[in-house]
C-alpha cells in the first residue's frame, strides 16, 4: 500500500527522476539504506524503488506512526516495522527486519536516526550512521543497497509551519527530485567499520542525487 499510494502521489508533488548504477541489481533479501533529510523523503525513495527496480521493501519507521488510527493498521498488515527508539524496545525492530530478510523481503531503512536540524531547504549530507544497519548485516549475512535521495527538502523542511507550507504550494511549484540506486555491497562483521563503509557508500549516492538537481551541497557545501 505505502508503495502504491508514493507512486501515485509523489508525481503530484514533483518531478522524480531515477537512476542507479551500472549494473546495480537488488536481489531478494536485501536491505536498502537510504539518506534522511525530510519528512517526504520516504515517499520520494518508495515510488523510485517501485518504478524502477519493482522494489516494495518493508519499512522500519518511527513507532509514532502505529498510533495513528487506520495507518497503524495497514502498516502491521503489510509487515511494516515499528521502532521504539530509545526503548528497550528498539533491539526488536532488528529482529523483526531479520525475519522479513529470511523471508526474501527487502528492508528499507533509515541509518541516521532523524532529520537533520537545518532550517532552510537545502541539501544536507548524511549524518553519522548508528549501529544498526551493521548489526543486522552481520546477523543476516543480507547485502546492503546504499541509496541516495535528493530534492525531499524542496517540498518539506525547516519549522512545523513551513513544512506545511512546503506541502501546499509543492503541486504548483512541482520541484524537481531525483533517487540514485547504487550498487549493492557486502559489509565486513566489524561493527565500526562496516557502519562507516555503508555511510560512505550511501553519502556517494547522495551526492550523485544532488548532483544531478545541480545542488551544491553535492560537492559538500551543506551546514
Amino acid at each position: 500500500m505505502l508503495s502504491r499510494i508514493a507512486a501515485r502521489v509523489v508525481p503530484l508533488f514533483g518531478r522524480l527522476t531515477v537512476t542507479a548504477d551500472a549494473g546495480a541489481r537488488i536481489e531478494p533479501g536485501s536491505i536498502l539504506v537510504a539518506n534522511h533529510t525530510s519528512t517526504a523523503d520516504p515517499a520520494l525513495v518508495l515510488a523510485a524503488l517501485r518504478r524502477g527496480p519493482a522494489v516494495e521493501p518493508v519499512v522500519l519507521a518511527t513507532a509514532g506512526l502505529w498510533r495513528i488510527p487506520v495507518l497503524g493498521r495497514a502498516l502491521t498488515r503489510e509487515g511494516h516495522v515499528p521502532v521504539h527508539r530509545n526503548s528497550a524496545r528498539a533491539a526488536a525492530a532488528l529482529d523483526a527486519a531479520a525475519v522479513a530478510l529470511a523471508s526474501g523481503r527487502h528492508v528499507m531503512l533509515y541509518a541516521e536516526g532523524r532529520i537533520p536540524p537545518r532550517r532552510d531547504a537545502a541539501e544536507n549530507p548524511p549524518e553519522m550512521f548508528r549501529t544498526g544497519l551493521a548489526r543486522l548485516a552481520r546477523a543476516t549475512g543480507a547485502q546492503v543497497v546504499p541509496i541516495g535521495q535528493a530534492g525531499a527538502r524542496r517540498i518539506t523542511s525547516g519549522s512545523r509551519a513551513k513544512q506545511i507550507a512546503g506541502l501546499l504550494t509543492a503541486p504548483v511549484r512541482r520541484p524537481d527530485l531525483h533517487v540514485h540506486i547504487g550498487s549493492p555491497l557486502r559489509l565486513p562483521d566489524d561493527v565500526a567499520a562496516a557502519t562507516l563503509l555503508a555511510h560512505g557508500a550511501v553519502t556517494e549516492a547522495w551526492r550523485t542525487a544532488a548532483g544531478a538537481l545541480g545542488e551544491p551541497a553535492a560537492l559538500g557545501d551543506a551546514a
